[in-house]
């Protein structure tokens, strides 16, 4: 079973999100591909796909909605799951999912959703960043939940394993 994660992370959380999926994956035993979403051309060398986004102002990571919709077709060929990461704060928020989720999902086939909490780094934000985040009063900090996604990534790969037996 090979898996392609692909994360569209604008300071480098989501990503981390993603290399911490892949690593269970492959602990599992999964042969697991790591890209961006831009630099993935063709799904078909995939038996399976997740993709994730850090979410601004309720929306997917323009390159990862890019990647959905020229690759559609290949994405609907195979299980997609999605992921979103972004709410920030204890208990986490906004709660809601992002607006582009349902579109998404339509859009891949996709077996599920799950929105994680984000992290918040003030120092690697530029300067209208900043000024959203000090309107909002939102606290810095790292809200992931290590547990959590590590327990959704080995879901994945149970269901993996029950696609291919």
């Amino acid at each position: 079973m090979r898996v392609l994660v692909t994360t569209a992370s604008k300071h480098g959380s989501t990503d981390e999100i993603g290399r911490a999926i892949a690593e269970v994956l492959a602990q599992n035993g999964v042969e697991v591909g790591v890209l961006a979403p831009e630099d993935v051309i063709s799904v078909h060398p995939y038996d399976a796909v997740i993709m994730g986004s850090a979410v601004y102002a309720g929306h997917w990571m323009s390159p990862m909605k890019k990647m959905a919709q020229r690759l559609a077709a290949e994405l609907n060929e195979r299980p997609i799951w999605l992921f979103s990461s972004g709410p920030l704060g204890d208990p986490p928020l906004p709660d809601e999912d992002p607006v582009d989720v349902v579109p998404m999902m339509e859009a891949t086939g996709a077996r599920g959703h799950v929105v994680f909490a984000g992290k918040l780094d003030k120092g690697v934000l530029n300067f209208a960043e900043r000024a959203i985040v000090g309107a909002f009063k939102v606290s810095e900090g790292d809200y992931r939940d290590w547990e959590e996604i590590r327990k959704w990534a080995t879901g994945i790969t149970e269901e993996l394993a029950s696609i291919s037996a």
